[in-house]
């Protein structure tokens, strides 16, 4: 795949099932809603031996119906890995439109006929489970162990180092204009802060700071290739994320969360999802009580009145943690468990 950004090699196996670019309405409609996943099992069909397991991930109802068929024909365990609970208003065609309804069919209808269920939060494997299905629970996981922590805080202006770094996204899932004012409200106050954004170019950033000209101690940086965030993330005090605590937020997980613990940057965050399991207030990071603007500004002067020497305890606490919790070797063994009880 030539387009992938850095070193290293990606294998990519297609089986044909988008419509093909410049497909008319008609063409592209009947196969996203009425064929969608029939490629996939005359592909499993192909295959000699037949697989032990089929895990999908993602996918709607019309591509769950193919594969469960062919599971249920060939007597193969199916397992979805389901990482999200989709917000309708953000979905395309809006909450009646057909992708919205195709999805929550999946996940109301078709997963919980499924024979398990890899599930990345506890909301998640509590609604599964509740349904009668073995669940694993994982969340994101990362080749922690391997990554080289070699930055150790900021090496950039004076004042407290904070970084976002991901792109907020057309359903603004990330409270990004709310971290702008917030640490524009804390330099004012007197906290010495300064943030770097990643990812949005500099006109999204102004689009949703409502085109008002940018504090100061924001600094916009676009994108970059994923090989080198975790050198930004690295040379930050840290990194800062805020989201609303609805149920599309609370059933996922964040891997930017994740991602900057597994760098050894701790994180100031409000606790959507599972995240209070894995920070600790004044340990791994700093906890926000809310999302709001005034709890977010509250919690960055209480960041800026730390000590290096803190920031430094934080630093080897949040790597610790990814390396405890976000590490996929932790699950490799469960894993294996958990496909060998389906397959009995």
């Amino acid at each position: 795949m030539d387009e992938i950004d850095g070193p290293g090699k990606v294998t990519y196996l297609g089986v044909g099932e988008a419509p093909q670019p410049g497909s008319g309405l008609l063409t592209s409609s009947t196969q996203m809603f009425l064929r969608w996943g029939r490629k996939t099992a005359e592909w499993l069909d192909r295959q000699s031996p037949r697989p032990s397991h089929v895990v999908v991930h993602g996918g709607m109802a019309q591509y769950m119906f193919h594969l469960q068929r062919w599971c249920r024909r060939n007597k193969v365990p199916l397992v979805a890995d389901v990482v999200d609970w989709n917000n309708g208003r953000y979905v395309r065609g809006g909450v009646l439109g057909p992708l919205n309804l195709s999805l929550k069919v999946a996940l109301v209808r078709q997963y919980p006929r499924c024979d398990g269920v890899i599930a990345i939060s506890t909301l998640l494997e509590t609604y599964y489970r509740n349904h009668g299905l073995p669940v694993l629970r994982i969340p994101p996981t990362l080749d922690v162990q391997n990554l080289k922590v070699e930055h150790h805080g900021s090496s950039g202006p004076p004042g407290l180092s904070l970084v976002y770094a991901g792109t907020p996204g057309r359903n603004k899932k990330d409270l990004l204009a709310t971290i702008i004012r917030a640490v524009d409200q804390a330099r004012r106050g007197g906290a010495p802060l300064n943030l770097r954004i990643f990812g949005p170019s500099p006109a999204d950033v102004r689009a949703l700071h409502g085109e008002r000209t940018l504090p100061a101690n924001v600094h916009v940086l676009g994108r970059i290739p994923q090989y080198d965030i975790p050198g930004v993330l690295q040379e930050a005090d840290f990194s800062i994320l805020v989201r609303r605590p609805e149920r599309s937020t609370n059933a996922g997980f964040s891997t930017k969360f994740c991602e900057s613990l597994a760098n050894g940057t701790p994180v100031i965050v409000n606790l959507t999802g599972d995240m209070g399991d894995y920070l600790r207030h004044g340990v791994e990071g700093y906890v926000c009580r809310d999302h709001s603007l005034e709890a977010l500004t509250e919690t960055l002067r209480v960041a800026s009145q730390s000590t290096a020497a803190e920031r430094a305890l934080m630093r080897v606490a949040a790597r610790n943690r990814a390396l405890k919790s976000f590490d996929y070797r932790q699950y490799g063994a469960a894993i294996g468990e958990f496909f060998d009880k389906l397959r009995r």
